[in-house]
């Protein structure tokens, strides 16, 4: 994922619970609330850990910490040098940080914020995720083209994987399968990885959409959604068989799925989250189009209470006005 710097990014929120219909001409989602971050807008994947009730979100050198019950930011994780993203390992506990500055993970006490050690984890660690069947962490190398596996308890190097091709992009676990999946933003492909060998075992066309970067999972179907061009594509995590699609906006950065609900969020830098819904296991139908702001690209989901969360920052865009001094804040929509 490419870090943003000077955009505005939004948050948005999922729905309340499960069984609430969603009809596509209303707007079940709105803004209901802003945490004031300040400072730079560098930033790039946020995250939530709905067990901690935090929301992490990287910011150039360190991660930023909100507690998201209070709405308020309680902490900082420093020494993180360009930061990407976050694997929470333990939810409340323990985390590593992807940090690309300098190709090492930190391992966090997630109580304290306390970096407790660094694991090589290069070159240009990008997005990172918790495999929990093996209780092992992956780093994939965005420029490398590969994934490089640690053990979650020790930070012990396990396994450097060599991907189908570079630009690699969100990764995603189905620990019932035994599978880890990858996006190749540069062939327009998933990379399925075995997570007992450490090696690919399929790779699956996203057409119709191109360049995937957001990818999301519904373990209890085995479904994937990969988002890239103006498309959300469901695939079967089984196969790699396309089984649904949804247009989608401009620009995405990231896709999550909300088990609770059903519902499936791509936000677009156009100022857009498309939302859709899971009806079956073969159709994915859209059911609103989420107004934001310009650049809201990347989000995070907090699974308890289906909210979602961007990033904003007033101004500094390419082309428009220069960038409004400490305005950077995180935005929560919520359902009606």
């Amino acid at each position: 994922m490419r870090i943003r710097t000077a955009l505005t990014t939004a948050i948005a929120a999922a729905l309340l619970a499960t069984g609430i219909h969603v009809a596509a001409q209303s707007g079940q989602y709105q803004k209901i609330g802003e945490i004031h971050i300040g400072g730079s807008a560098t930033h790039d994947y946020l995250a939530v850990d709905s067990v901690g009730r935090r929301l992490y979100v990287s910011n150039g050198t360190q991660m930023v910490v909100i507690d998201i019950d209070a709405n308020k930011v309680v902490g900082t994780i420093p020494d993180t040098p360009r930061v990407h993203g976050i694997a929470i390992t333990q939810p409340g506990v323990k985390g590593f940080t992807s940090n690309g500055g300098e190709n090492k993970a930190s391992i966090v006490d997630l109580k304290t914020l306390k970096v407790l050690s660094k694991v090589d984890i290069g070159p240009g660690p990008d997005a990172i995720l918790y495999e929990p069947k093996m209780n092992e962490v992956y780093a994939f190398n965005h420029q490398a083209g590969t994934a490089t596996v640690v053990k979650a308890d020790t930070g012990a190097m396990v396994a450097t994987i060599t991907l189908s091709g570079n630009s690699v992009e969100t990764g995603v676990a189905d620990p019932a399968l035994g599978r880890v999946f990858v996006n190749i933003e540069s062939t327009s492909n998933i990379d399925a990885i075995d997570v007992a060998t450490h090696k690919v075992v399929g790779t699956w066309s996203v057409a119709p959409a191109s360049g995937p970067t957001g990818l999301a999972i519904d373990t209890t179907n085995h479904l994937l959604f990969a988002g890239g061009g103006k498309v959300t594509v469901m695939m079967d995590a089984k196969t790699g068989k396309v089984v649904g699609q949804m247009p989608i906006g401009n620009g995405t950065d990231s896709t999550f799925f909300d088990p609770g609900t059903k519902l499936v969020f791509t936000p677009g830098s156009d100022s857009t989250i498309t939302i859709g819904r899971e009806d079956s296991p073969t159709k994915l139908s859209v059911v609103q189009t989420l107004q934001t702001v310009p650049g809201a690209a990347t989000m995070a989901l907090d699974t308890k209470t289906h909210n979602i969360y961007i990033v904003a920052q007033e101004g500094g865009q390419r082309g428009g006005p220069p960038a409004v001094p400490d305005s950077f804040r995180a935005i929560v929509y919520g359902m009606k």
